[in-house]
């Protein structure tokens, strides 16, 4: 027969075991709202550590979905890395093209402001106008950046600045337009 401290720490530990047991298990392991890195798999540890790869931390994070992490063989894991190089080509073409629109619109805006300045004399009204005007290319070059989700700091800044611009060359042409209304 076992010696009563024996008995007693099988006891306590049976008891532990069984009491635990009818616990939930996020009692005992407590769910995080952490996102656990998957392993990677062979291939690509090969892969991500070849001389070719540039960024390693890179390679390793953009591979490590568990559905690259499932590949077997060279050629799905490549398969998989050119859809993933084309879905980053996408969404920064997508960025591209809210660029371009904005530049568009900033072109736009230079001609209209500059315009603007030798209508003010004579024709208010159609200075007027063409003030107004900018104020919505440049709402949708903001819209456009918000859309591709291009965080652009500075372009927002300029896109604020040109509606106060619109706004105060709205303002004093309105002002000159009263002051000489054009007879037709």
């Amino acid at each position: 027969m076992a010696p009563p401290n024996q008995l007693c720490l099988v006891l306590v530990i049976f008891l532990s075991i069984f009491s635990l047991s009818s616990l939930p298990t996020n009692a005992i392991i407590p769910k995080a709202n952490v996102s656990l890195p998957v392993p990677s798999s062979q291939l690509v540890e090969n892969l991500c550590n070849c001389k070719a790869v540039e960024n390693r931390r890179f390679c390793l994070k953009a591979l490590s979905t568990p559905k690259i992490i499932a590949v077997v063989d060279k050629t799905q894991l490549g398969t998989l890395i050119m859809k993933l190089g084309a879905a980053s080509a996408k969404a920064t073409l997508n960025a591209l093209k809210a660029l371009n629109y904005c530049v568009e619109a900033y072109k736009y805006a230079i001609l209209s402001f500059e315009m603007v300045s030798s209508e003010l004399v004579e024709d208010p009204q159609t200075a007027n106008y063409d003030v107004a005007v900018i104020g919505p290319e440049i709402a949708n070059c903001e819209k456009e950046l918000i859309n591709a989700k291009l965080q652009a700091p500075r372009l927002l800044a300029g896109n604020r600045f040109m509606k106060y611009y619109v706004s105060m060359g709205y303002g004093i042409t309105s002002t000159l337009e009263l002051e000489n209304p054009k007879e037709y």
